[in-house]
């Protein structure tokens, strides 16, 4: 057994024998996990302690809601699942922004937390440390769902299902909690050797597709918004497939950024925000919209007022028909897509339809709708930002990922960003400030851990990148080649603008904030500071060096003029 002192019940000599801490560690290699996020705790040193005799690889934050954000990014960077292990109590509601992102995205990830000794559960206030009535509740808005083990012969099964869960359209965080003995505590259970998780099944139903084919026979402007959910199911070859059966434009969420190549002659690329794409998707006779709400972005700040009908296809039964009425397929988008495109083929819809809008082709469509954004753009006084952007683009490799703050700069990026063959990730799911350093160090490891290049770019603001600066010390610690593009305009900028834009003057978004060179610099982390024209070159000699590094480039930066105000 373990000895604890009862004034902390802190284990006061260690041993070797296996607890229930091993059957977590076995379970997560038997499942293919490689890396693990999280920071240790009190209650959880019987899963640190196990980690010791295993394999998984461990990335300490420094604090708990980037150790979530990194574990986020991981996911998205390498397809797998994110793991996190958290502490009991101020540890797990760390947490929890990190979590709203990763459950709004529908990141897939596995959180295992420690909790108080068995004793003191059910909201008895035994005075316990961390203590809460009842945690996984709080959880309980950002992951699918929550488990508490009692036994350890539970673990194993519990994180399998968990890990499935996970995996299985929507994806998503799905939360474990596993109280302080039960992971100590001596087992008779035998070592985990396999364990095996698939994803649940998630096909489109035959009659939909049935139903969406004869839709689009007959359609003579079919349009498609390819949102966040394209790209979680794989589905991009089908929706090349499917577009270029019914030419029909296609356009790019900031989730679906990346889903439809950039200069294809369909491609309207991602200026979901912009009025002259609205109007184009508002004249669609048929919409078919895969893995988007329609929500606030994609609808123009809900000024979009589609004429025709939409076809909406999503994994998760809340989001179909949640903002516009429509054909309503609940499906994961890879599965649902090659449906449609197998069954479009078959059907031979590309030869039944006339692809013409109002006497003008869908090539000269998107071609002319294009031309009329950088005009808008071009008026506007943004030579600066357009520009700004541009060299960035320049500088990142093709193949390069890219993890976006909220910040103006990530704004534009949501519009303008070609993702090449690299991939775009923002923050865009739940909103949250702190996201782009932390997720792209989770990016970085993943990276490297399956054998590719792991050079990433973030991308924060100087008020977001506050939320995050104390990873410097990660990045440092663990060597992680992270490049970080400090933009610093003094304070929190779209909220300047949108209160400048709304009352006339901003108040309380100037910040003091420190000297970002030295600041990195005391961490032991090369920086430097660069005029915006020079920030092409910064990055490029950045790209090159070995671990973190940090850009600072000191520069106010302008959104484009929001359209949806002048509908």
């Amino acid at each position: 057994m373990i000895d604890f002192d009862p004034g902390t019940a802190a284990p006061t000599k260690g041993t070797d024998q296996r607890n229930g801490g091993d059957l977590v560690v076995e379970t997560l290699e038997a499942l293919g996990a490689k890396t693990v996020f999280g920071i240790p705790g009190q209650h959880a040193l019987g899963l640190f302690d196990a980690m010791g005799r295993g394999n998984l690889h461990f990335v300490s934050s420094r604090v708990e809601n980037n150790s979530a954000f990194a574990a986020d990014g991981y996911s998205r960077a390498t397809g797998e699942v994110g793991v996190l292990f958290l502490s009991t109590g101020p540890g797990a509601l760390t947490s929890l922004a990190g979590l709203q992102e990763a459950y709004a995205t529908g990141v897939p990830m596995v959180v295992v937390a420690s909790q108080i000794p068995l004793e003191g559960l059910g909201a008895r206030r035994k005075g316990m440390l961390h203590q809460l009535d009842d945690q996984k509740a709080s959880a309980a808005n950002v992951t699918k769902s929550q488990r508490l083990i009692q036994h350890a012969s539970g673990i194993p099964s519990a994180i399998q299902d968990a890990w499935t869960e996970a995996i299985s359209s929507p994806q998503g965080p799905v939360w474990i909690e596993i109280p302080q003995n039960v992971l100590l505590d001596p087992i008779m259970v035998p070592p985990v050797e396999d364990a095996l998780a698939e994803a649940a099944d998630n096909p489109p139903r035959v009659e939909l597709i049935r139903e969406a084919v004869k839709w689009l026979s007959t359609a003579e402007r079919p349009a498609i918004i390819a949102g966040g959910g394209t790209r979680r199911g794989r589905a991009e070859k089908s929706l090349f497939s499917i577009a270029e059966q019914l030419r029909a434009p296609v356009i790019c969420t900031p989730g679906g950024n990346g889903a439809f190549p950039w200069k294809h002659e369909l491609s309207l690329q991602s200026w979901i925000e912009d009025r002259y794409m609205t109007d184009v998707l508002e004249d669609a006779d048929v919409l078919i919209v895969i893995g988007s709400s329609l929500g606030e972005v994609t609808s123009n700040y809900f000024t979009f007022e589609p004429r025709g009908r939409i076809i909406q296809i999503d994994a998760e039964p809340r989001v179909l028909e949640s903002n516009r009425p429509g054909l309503g397929i609940r499906a994961d988008a890879g599965q649902a897509l090659a449906a449609l495109d197998e069954a479009l083929s078959a059907a031979g819809a590309a030869d039944k339809a006339t692809r013409s809008w109002h006497g003008t082709t869908p090539e000269d469509l998107v071609k002319e709708s294009l031309a009329k954004v950088k005009a808008r753009l071009e008026s506007q006084d943004l030579a600066k930002e357009l520009k700004f952007m541009a060299d960035i683009r320049e500088a990142v490799p093709a193949d390069m990922q890219t993890f976006w703050d909220m910040t103006i700069s990530a704004y534009w990026g949501w519009s303008c960003w070609d993702a090449r063959e690299g991939q775009f990730h923002s923050a865009q799911g739940a909103g949250g400030l702190g996201y782009g350093f932390p997720a792209a160090i989770g990016g970085a490891v993943g990276l490297e851990t399956t054998g590719k290049p792991g050079r990433v770019l973030a991308v924060s603001g100087d008020g977001s990148s506050m939320y995050s600066i104390s990873e410097l010390a990660t990045a440092k610690q663990h060597n992680i080649p992270v490049t970080w593009l400090i933009v610093d305009d003094g304070g929190y900028g779209i909220l300047r603008e949108y209160m400048v834009g709304a009352f006339g003057k901003a108040t309380a978004t100037e910040l003091a904030r420190p000297d970002f060179v030295k600041l990195a610099e005391s961490f032991g982390v090369p920086a430097r500071r660069v005029a915006p024209e020079e920030v092409e070159d910064a990055l490029k000699e950045s790209f090159e060096a070995d671990g973190p590094n940090v850009v600072v480039v000191e520069t106010l930066l302008k959104m484009f003029g929001p359209t949806h105000l002048d509908h």
